[in-house]
């Protein structure tokens, strides 16, 4: 078995590494990328883009394997609530609350061996954080 810290550098690299194909995803699909890794006190947000007048929030979630099911069941509720209050951060901070916005997942899946990415808009709102 590997070290924790080599494992800890494998899951890093491969978050990245999914990270850069979901960038690369989104500018396909007509997003614009405005940050990357947006972090505040509440936490950090992978992706932050616009679709044309929408203000995207993007979790990006890579698995190597499905042995603990598809990457977007990472996605729990409670990362859920901590996204929503760092997309308010970034609202605020910006002064863009008027501006339309939503929450969307990334999933990149290598238990194939190649990438599957899927890109699930509207993935969740967040009830009583409008």
């Amino acid at each position: 078995m590997a070290p924790v810290a080599d494992r800890d550098q494998q899951r890093k690299s491969l978050g990245a590494r999914g990270e850069d194909m979901a960038v690369d995803f989104l500018k396909k699909k007509g997003y614009t990328i405005l940050c990357r890794n947006y972090r505040c006190r509440s936490g950090e947000i992978d992706i932050v883009a616009r679709k044309k007048k929408t203000l995207c929030f993007v979790e990006v979630k890579t698995r190597r394997t499905r042995n603990f099911g598809p990457p977007q069941e990472a996605v729990t509720q409670r990362k859920q609530y901590k996204i929503g209050r760092v997309a308010q951060d970034f609202l605020q901070r910006y002064s863009l609350e008027n501006r339309p916005a939503r929450f969307d997942v990334v999933a990149v899946d290598f238990s194939t061996g190649d990438a599957l990415i899927e890109l699930i808009e509207n993935a969740f709102e967040l009830a009583g954080q409008q």
